[in-house]
C-alpha cells in the first residue's frame, strides 16, 4: 500500500524551508489538527447509541488488534490507534508522486525531521490535483493517489480512521501493524528501509494473528487477497522492468517515448486478463484512474526491495523484540552497509529451508 510519514514542525518549520513552502506547512498543520480534533475514544463511540452495529463490531475488533499488537507483536503500547475518527471522505490525504518523463527515480522531496520522501501528501485532493497540474506542466511524469492511513511516528496519537475501518479483518491487522511498525524505527529520508521493514512486521503479525483469531472463511479471504495482491504485484514489477530497459537503450528519446506507449498499453491488456482470471475483482482499477505514467511505478520498488532481508533477520533472531534491537542497531549504519547487511541477510544458505521460512510469511 502507499502512506505519507507528515512531520509538523509549526512555524519553525515553514522559517527553515522559506515562505515557498508556508502554504503548503499550513495545509499540512491544518489537516493533521482537523484530524485529531474528530478522534474520539473508541470506548465513548462503542457507548454511544447511535453508533451502528457494523462499527462497533469493526471497533472492537481494532481493541483486539491493538492488544495482540502490543503483547504478541511486542508493537508499542501507547495512545496510537485507540480513537477514532469518521473523516467522512474516501481518503485521509492525497499523495503526489513524480518523476522524470524517460525515468523511474521519483522526484525527492525534504522535510524536518522526517528527511526525503518520494512523495507530497496533501489533505485535499484539489489541492493536490493543483499541484500535480503544476508538475505536469513542468513536462514531469505525475500520479495523484489516495491514502487511506499514515503515521505520524508516535508524534501524535494516530486514530483508527473511517478511510480503513470497513477492511476485512486481516487487511486491518495488517494495516495496524504496518503502521505501529514505524513508530519502532524509522530511519529519515530512506523510505525503502522503512517500508520494507513495516512490510515485513506487518506479514509476520498477520501470520500470527490468523493462527490465534482466524477461521477458515477469513483465511481464505485473506488468501484470496493477498493473491492478488501478489499478481497485480508481479504485473506491475513485470512492467517496470520493461520500461527500465527502454530508458537505458541507445537510442533517441522519440523512440523511447513511442516504446514507453506500448509498454503501458500491454500493461493495460494484461491488467484486463488478469481481472478476468480474479472473477471481475475490480479494486485495483482506481489504480488506473490516471493517464498511466512512470510515477504509477516510481514506489513499486520501495516497499518490497528489502522484505527477504527483514524476513531472514526476523527467522535468525527468532522472537520481536530482539528483531527489533536488530534493526535499530542497523538503522545506525550508513545507508550502503545496510543495503549490504539486508542483501546479505537475503542470500539463502544450505541450514535454511524455505520451509522454515514459511514461520515469517503470511
Amino acid at each position: 500500500m502507499k502512506k505519507w510519514r507528515l512531520m509538523l514542525c509549526g512555524g519553525v518549520a515553514a522559517m527553515v524551508v522559506g515562505c515557498s513552502q508556508l502554504g503548503y506547512y499550513v495545509q499540512a498543520a491544518h489537516g493533521q489538527l482537523s484530524l485529531l480534533s474528530e478522534a474520539r475514544p473508541i470506548d465513548e463511540w462503542l457507548a454511544d447509541p447511535g453508533v451502528e452495529g457494523k462499527l462497533k463490531n469493526k471497533l472492537s475488533k481494532v481493541k483486539e488488534i491493538r492488544e495482540f499488537a502490543a503483547k504478541e507483536l511486542g508493537l508499542p503500547d501507547n495512545d496510537s490507534y485507540k480513537n477514532y475518527a469518521d473523516l467522512k471522505r474516501p481518503y485521509v490525504l492525497w499523495n503526489v508522486v513524480a518523476t522524470e518523463e524517460l525515468s523511474l527515480d521519483p522526484v525527492q522531496w525534504c522535510f524536518p525531521v522526517a528527511g526525503c520522501v518520494n512523495y507530497r501528501g496533501y489533505y485535499s485532493k484539489d489541492e493536490a490535483q493543483n499541484y500535480a497540474a503544476e508538475l505536469r506542466r513542468q513536462r514531469y511524469d505525475v500520479q495523484v493517489g489516495g491514502v487511506p492511513a499514515y503515521s505520524t511516528l508516535g508524534f501524535f496519537k494516530d486514530p483508527v480512521l473511517s478511510t480503513f475501518i470497513k477492511y476485512p479483518e486481516g487487511e486491518l491487522a495488517r494495516l495496524v501493524f504496518h503502521e505501529l511498525a514505524h513508530q519502532v524505527v524509522y530511519v529519515p529520508g530512506d523510505s525503502r528501509f522503512n517500508e520494507s521493514f513495516a512490510v515485513a512486521v506487518e506479514e509476520a503479525g498477520v501470520e500470527r494473528w490468523m493462527a490465534k483469531f482466524g477461521n477458515e472463511e477469513m483465511r481464505k479471504a485473506y488468501a484470496e487477497w493477498e493473491g492478488r495482491k501478489t499478481d497485480f504485484l508481479a504485473l506491475l514489477m513485470k512492467t517496470r522492468k520493461a520500461l527500465e530497459a527502454n530508458y537505458e537503450r541507445k537510442v533517441s528519446d522519440k523512440e523511447k517515448r513511442e516504446r514507453k506507449k506500448e509498454i503501458f498499453a500491454q500493461l493495460q491488456d494484461e491488467y484486463k486478463l488478469l481481472k478476468a482470471s480474479w472473477g471481475g475483482y475490480s479494486g485495483y482499477d482506481r489504480w488506473f484512474a490516471e493517464p498511466l505514467s512512470n510515477a504509477h511505478l516510481a514506489a513499486i520498488a520501495t516497499y518490497q526491495d528489502y522484505v527477504p532481508g527483514f524476513r531472514a533477520m526476523l527467522q535468525k533472531e527468532k522472537s520481536f523484540g530482539k528483531f527489533y534491537a536488530a534493526v535499530k542497531r542497523l538503522s545506525e549504519l550508513d545507508k550502503d552497509s545496510r543495503t549490504e547487511q539486508l542483501a546479505r541477510f537475503a542470500q539463502p544458505t544450505p541450514m535454511a529451508s524455505g520451509d522454515a521460512l514459511t514461520t515469517v510469511l503470511r
